[in-house]
């Protein structure tokens, strides 16, 4: 493993997921304020090893594999402690679709990444690089999360309520882009190959 900056800031991510899972169980009136900052400390780490990567051509194929599950990672946390806590934010959450929203958006993410691993065993791994749609939903979705966990009105607007929405928008986007990469690897996917199933 390249101990790299790249690579240290993505190790840096994992590690942030349980202190933001812990302090957003703090029984204190600055804990969503702290998680809401750890997350976004995590999300700027995720742009900026890639930046890093790129910029100083410190790209490795620990990095390739490790930066996506930390992506999963965290917002697989984030998400499942605010189900986990419909009680405590400070606008009712519509538990259910909520809870629909998010097994869909964890659930795009784990079949995203199994064709992706599929894809490239058959050498086609580019025909699911990520796409520009895929791209604006993650942008929605860390936003999102961001207003959930911080929770407090920003300018007057309820940021809980506001991050509902959002994750709801990127559910949507979400379904979108996994049917852009479907349609990608149709073609493979439907091949009378003969192998295993």
């Amino acid at each position: 493993m390249p101990l790299n900056a790249p690579n240290i800031l993505t190790l840096l991510r994992i590690g942030l997921i349980p202190v933001f899972v812990l302090v957003y169980f703090l029984s204190v009136p600055w804990a969503n304020v702290a998680t809401a900052g750890f997350f976004l400390l995590a999300a700027l780490t995720d742009w900026l090893d890639g930046y890093l990567a790129r910029r100083w051509n410190q790209s490795s194929a620990f990095g390739a594999f490790l930066d996506p599950v930390a992506d999963k990672l965290m917002v697989a946390a984030a998400l499942i402690m605010i189900v986990a806590n419909p009680g405590r934010h400070p606008a009712p959450l519509s538990t259910p679709l909520f809870s629909v929203v998010v097994l869909v958006i964890i659930g795009r993410e784990i079949a995203v990444s199994a064709l992706r691993e599929w894809m490239a065993e058959i050498g086609k791994r580019k025909s699911v690089a990520v796409s520009l749609v895929g791209k604006f939903k993650t942008g929605v979705q860390m936003a999102a999360i961001l207003l959930l966990l911080y929770e407090r009105p920003i300018l007057g607007i309820p940021a809980f309520r506001a991050g509902e929405l959002l994750l709801y928008a990127a559910a949507l986007l979400t379904l979108w882009s996994m049917g852009v990469y479907l349609k990608a690897a149709w073609p493979e996917l439907t091949k009378e190959d003969g192998g295993e199933r």
